[in-house]
C-alpha cells in the first residue's frame, strides 16, 4: 500500500504544509496535488464537493506526491467509509468536543478488531496498492478538529485515545465558541491560549497539531508550534492571484504567462 508520509514526517518532527479544496474540479485538485504540498484535502463540510466529486478529484491526484485527505461533512461512519472506500488517505473530522465522539471517528477509519469500518474498498484498493486490506490501519489516519470550547475542555482525554493521528484546529468556529469574531487570522489572547492548550495535550500525547491558516498567518502558525498547517485553498489562491494579475496589468505592470496561453 501507498506509505502515508503524513506520519513520516510528523514522527520525525517535520512541518508538512497543505493545500484545500473548496471547488470541485478534479483538473484543479490534480495540479494542486502536484504543487509541492505535502497534503491536499477535499472540503466536503464548507466546500461544494459532494460525493460524486469528491470521488472524482481524488481519482484525479492518483499518483501525485500530495496525500489526499479529506474533510467529511459530520462525524457520522458512513461518509467516513465512503471517503476512505474512494481513496482518502484520511479524514478530518469536523466538531470533535469528547472522548466518545473521537472514539466514533477513530473507530469509523479502522477494520475490525480495531474499529468498525465495513469493507468494501471500491476504489482505494486500486488506487493505493493490492495490499490495502491488510495495511490500512496503518496508513489510514484520523485527524478530529477541536474547535469548541467543549473540545479544548476535553482535549486531553481525547489526546489519549488511541488511534488519533492529528488534531486540527478551525480558527473560525474556535473564535465563535470562545465569543470572538471568526477569524481565519485570529491572534486574539483567547484564542491563542485555547490552542496553546491544544498543541500542548496533542505533544503530551504523540498527536500532531495541525491548523487552518492563510499564506500570511502560516509562519505564524509554524511559529506557535503547529506541524499541519494549511496555507490556501483553491478558492482564495485563484482570486489572489487573479485580482494581482488584473491590478498588475492596470498598473501597467507585465504578469508571467501561464499554461502557455
Amino acid at each position: 500500500m501507498r506509505e502515508n508520509t503524513l506520519r513520516s514526517k510528523w514522527k520525525s518532527g517535520e512541518t508538512t504544509l497543505g493545500l484545500w479544496l473548496s471547488g470541485t474540479d478534479p483538473l484543479t485538485a490534480r495540479k494542486l496535488a502536484g504543487s509541492g504540498a505535502d497534503y491536499v484535502c477535499i472540503d466536503m463540510q464548507h466546500g461544494t464537493a459532494d460525493y460524486s466529486t469528491a470521488l472524482a478529484m481524488l481519482m484525479a491526484m492518483e499518483g501525485q506526491p500530495a496525500i489526499p485527505i479529506v474533510r467529511v461533512p459530520w462525524n457520522e461512519p458512513g461518509i467516513i467509509g465512503r471517503m476512505l472506500d474512494a481513496g482518502a488517505m484520511g479524514v478530518i473530522v469536523p466538531m470533535v468536543n469528547t472522548v466518545a465522539q473521537a472514539q466514533v471517528a477513530v473507530a469509523a477509519c479502522h477494520y475490525p478488531p480495531a474499529g468498525s469500518r465495513s469493507n468494501g474498498p471500491i476504489v482505494a484498493a486500486d488506487a493505493l496498492g493490492p495490499d490495502y486490506g491488510t495495511e490500512a490501519d496503518n496508513e489510514i489516519i484520523c485527524i478530529p478538529m477541536i474547535e469548541t470550547v467543549e473540545g479544548v475542555a476535553n482535549v486531553e482525554a481525547i489526546a489519549a485515545v488511541p488511534g488519533i493521528a492529528a488534531f486540527y484546529v478551525g480558527p473560525s468556529d474556535l473564535s465563535r465558541s470562545l465569543g470572538i469574531p471568526p477569524n481565519l487570522e485570529q491572534m486574539d489572547e483567547r484564542f491563542l491560549e485555547a490552542a496553546s492548550k491544544i498543541i500542548a495535550a496533542a505533544n503530551a500525547n504523540g498527536v500532531t497539531p495541525g491548523v487552518h491558516s492563510t499564506p500570511a498567518m502560516s509562519a505564524a502558525r509554524i511559529e506557535m508550534g503547529f506541524q499541519m498547517v494549511t496555507v490556501t485553498s483553491d478558492v482564495q489562491a485563484a482570486q489572489i492571484y487573479a485580482t494581482s494579475s488584473i491590478s498588475g496589468v492596470r498598473a501597467g505592470k507585465s504578469g508571467a504567462s501561464v499554461g502557455g496561453y
